[in-house]
């Protein structure tokens, strides 16, 4: 692997954080040496790491940052992270989605990307807990001549409740209007996914939401990039032999791809999978 390679640098990245993660710290010339790369490399991605927040460098090299389990990032915070992989995962996910079908997406920047390449798949049912996904969707229906709503465009239900910092409505109104639908297939962002938690959230109320809408959904498709691999949040919302489906991205360790081989039907790697 050498300088040049621009295009890898996610993936490069994406080791590094998996060796910090899993040994608890790094040196920059171990990783100089195991990656074949120069030392302004490896500074140049653990600065881009603790940009990220994931890692906090430290003289010589950097230590994972340990998050509190109730830390819930903004939705700005988070759009800025794995734009490359999310783009990959939703673009994955949505040739999952056919004309006519009944989908639900929650709250997440991940399912926020997903929106947008649904917004060619004509007769959709979307129903959604996430105000920036409805928002997605509302920006789409441009009217035809006359004041007619567009061809194909999405019907779309919006739950109600209160508002998280990720701008997904929780609570008790969000999840009585949940109760009662019945959803083809639910994409669903996570916080946090590993054998042991399950998927998780530092949100209480968002938790028991995001219940609701696994319940109601025929179909389940976790869309997560690797980074959230062995994340746990305060709650726990869903075991992981109750997802259908897991859309990640190449970053995914070898030894994470495996372990969650043994507890999912479906593990779906954008980009390996599709080429």
């Amino acid at each position: 692997m050498s300088d040049n390679h621009n295009l890898l640098a996610e993936q490069r990245r994406a080791l590094i954080l998996d060796e910090v993660r899993r040994r608890g710290g790094v040196r920059v010339n171990e990783l100089t040496r195991r990656l074949n790369v120069s030392d302004m490399t490896v500074r140049r991605d653990l600065d881009a790491l603790a940009r990220q927040g994931v890692v906090a460098k430290v003289h010589g090299g950097a230590v994972p940052v340990a998050e509190a389990s109730t830390h819930e990032p903004g939705f700005e915070a988070k759009s800025s992270l794995e734009q490359s992989a999310k783009e990959d995962i939703a673009r994955a996910a949505a040739v999952m989605v056919g004309p006519g079908s009944a989908v639900a997406l929650s709250g997440g920047t991940t399912t926020y990307v997903l929106a947008q390449h649904l917004l060619d798949v004509p007769d959709l049912t979307v129903v959604t807990n996430s105000v920036r996904v409805a928002d997605v969707f509302h920006a789409a229906q441009q009217t035809a001549p006359g004041g007619a709503a567009r061809p194909g465009a999405a019907t779309v239900v919006l739950t109600g409740g209160v508002r998280t910092p990720s701008d997904a409505l929780v609570g008790p109104v969000a999840d009585q209007a949940i109760r009662s639908l019945h959803f083809d297939v639910l994409f669903l962002g996570v916080h946090g996914i590993s054998v042991e938690a399950g998927l998780s959230t530092p949100n209480l109320a968002e938790a028991e939401t995001n219940r609701r809408l696994v319940r109601s959904a025929r179909r389940v498709v976790v869309v997560a990039d690797h980074t959230k691999w062995g994340t746990v949040g305060l709650s726990s919302f869903a075991r992981l032999d109750e997802v259908d489906h897991l859309v990640t991205d190449p970053g995914l360790s070898p030894q994470a791809r495996a372990e969650m081989a043994e507890h999912l039907p479906g593990l779906i790697v954008a980009g390996e999978d599709e080429a």
